[in-house]
């Protein structure tokens, strides 16, 4: 009998080692420099997904408003199978949907989408940086999800970086503790430190660490611009994507000495005479102390990430010099920002123009003319999205094609999106292209869109239509996202969006003809028509 219970016991045994070794010999495992990470396997379309990966190290306690760390090391296997925390926000913006694991001021971690089978594969990178004007977002949004992407033989990879007081706070004393003799821009340089962990893990993936794309949309896209800017890591990058903004106007970097002096004043609101003090306060304390954030920490010229004012490195030619597709939507902006809610007669028109602009005002009027209601609609609009973030984009563009040595294709994206589903209820639009939700939602409800409001180009650009269920998509969609995701993937791979089967798109370099690619149903190539408008901006 005791033979027989051993035997059982045994056979048991063998049976169950070799379940663990299928099991352990069908694990999605990846070495990087750290150690192992085991992703969430192959999905049905082929996709292998792992999230999570630390990129470097919490910047927490005495590593807060640090540059950030490298990864220490670890033994054994790492889950990457959840989306790690996102960066301390407030829900500033009705568009977002976080996949995060909570908030947490420990949130440097990416997240990688391959179709690679291995690491002898060498595929082209894309790396995401979301937007949300350096105060919100997540790499855990729906909308920037790399699946899609990764379909294409595209590696994807979505970045953390920190936000608001805690990614972007300058101060004396940080400037006095630093090596470089600077302060601020830790977001920036989290993003810098996440390219730098690309060039050296991405292969494992499957990943081609000398095609490395970036792009990003808004924040996001003012990030492209600034990493192709700095010295810290314009030699990481192989290609460009910006979608709306640039931090050549909207989002321009300040002197170091500004923002010194705002994180001074900053302190004394909290009470915080050191920075030790400062160190001192909780998460929920200086978040609390925080609820107004847009604009209050900006963007540094702080001697180390920016040398100098990016305007100036660009005009040098000190930037990049790779391949830039660039562009921003029909109605950045809506036209009730230029008339302040006045109504939209010639009349008001005129006077608000007047009074925001002084003596460019009759030049202004010239270039952005309206005599009826319509007309009234359609300039102020313009005129609104094109000081928002259209001529921000506009410069970058500019320059880039005068001193970058490279191409650069620039879009028009005009389709708007289609009404929301009406058993959404009570939803209406709201600021950058968010949504305001039932009566009392805090949210300013914006009219109708007219063009493809703020943001609106992503879930196309992406492939993720389908991870948005708040609006109506029909053929015309998605007719619209396969052929602009089919020019970034083509991007992505060459440096260039053209391929057989999609309209032509003309590059753009220096003293040549500008073509610009309107993106909407029926895309085409079509002349610039509004330089002017830019030049006039850019007296500003």
């Amino acid at each position: 009998m005791k033979t027989t219970i051993s035997r059982t016991l045994f056979a048991a045994a063998v049976l169950l080692a070799a379940a663990l070794a299928g099991n352990a010999s069908t694990a999605d495992r990846v070495k990087t420099s750290n150690g192992v990470v085991e992703g969430k396997g192959r999905q049905d379309s082929g996709v292998r997904i792992f999230q999570g990966i630390p990129f470097a190290q919490p910047p927490t306690g005495d590593q807060r408003w640090k540059p950030p760390q490298p990864v220490k090391s670890w033994a054994g296997v790492r889950q990457a199978v959840k989306f790690g925390p996102r960066c301390m926000q407030h829900p500033v913006f009705g568009d977002m949907g976080f996949r995060s694991d909570g908030m947490s001021e420990d949130c440097l971690y990416l997240n990688v989408w391959t179709p690679a089978a291995s690491g002898r594969e060498r595929l082209p990178v894309l790396v995401y940086f979301y937007g949300g004007g350096f105060v919100a977002g997540d790499g855990s949004e729906p909308r920037y999800d790399g699946e899609s992407m990764a379909r294409r033989r595209v590696v994807a990879v979505t970045v953390n970086y920190r936000l608001g007081v805690f990614g972007f706070l300058a101060h004396p004393e940080l400037t006095k503790e630093s090596p470089h003799h600077a302060s601020g821009n830790y977001g920036l340089l989290d993003q810098a430190a996440a390219l730098r962990w690309v060039q050296q893990n991405i292969a494992a993936f499957g990943g081609d660490p000398r095609r490395v794309t970036i792009a990003g949309e808004s924040a996001g896209s003012a990030s492209v611009s600034a990493q192709m800017a700095s010295p810290v890591s314009k030699d990481l990058i192989a290609g460009a994507i910006g979608e709306s903004g640039s931090v050549l106007s909207t989002m321009r970097a300040v002197p170091l000495a500004q923002a010194e002096a705002e994180g001074v004043k900053f302190a004394a609101s909290v009470g915080a005479d050191s920075l030790a003090a400062l160190r001192a306060l909780t998460t929920e304390q200086l978040q609390q102390a925080t609820k107004q954030p847009l604009g209050r920490f900006p963007i540094t010229v702080d001697g180390y990430f920016f040398p100098e004012d990016p305007a100036l490195i660009y005009a040098a030619g000190r930037q990049a010099h790779v391949p830039l597709l660039v562009g921003w939507n029909s109605e950045e902006m809506t036209w009730l920002a230029l008339l302040r809610g006045k109504e939209p007669t010639p009349e008001n028109y005129e006077k608000a123009v007047r009074e925001q602009l002084g003596a460019r005002a009759d030049e202004a009027l010239k270039l952005y003319p309206a005599s009826t209601r319509e007309e009234v609609i359609a300039s102020a609009t313009d005129l609104a999205g094109d000081r928002f973030i259209g001529y921000s984009t506009w410069k970058w563009f500019d320059l880039h094609a005068k001193t970058g040595g490279s191409p650069v294709f620039r879009y028009f994206y005009a389709h708007p999106r289609p009404p929301m589903r009406p058993e959404l209820g009570n939803a209406a639009p709201g600021l950058a292209g968010g949504v305001v939700r039932g009566p009392g939602a805090g949210a300013v409800a914006m009219p109708p869109a007219r063009g493809a409001v703020h943001s609106a180009e992503i879930e196309y650009a992406l492939g993720n239509l389908a991870t948005n269920n708040v609006y109506a998509w029909t053929p015309d969609d998605y007719k619209v996202s396969e052929v602009m995701q089919a020019y970034f993937a083509n991007f992505v791979k060459k440096g260039d969006p053209n391929a057989p089967g999609l309209p032509a798109w003309p590059a753009s370099t220096a003293g040549g003809t500008v073509q610009i690619m309107r993106l909407d149903v029926e895309s085409r190539a079509e002349a610039e028509r509004h330089r002017e408008r830019y030049l006039f901006l850019d007296q500003f």
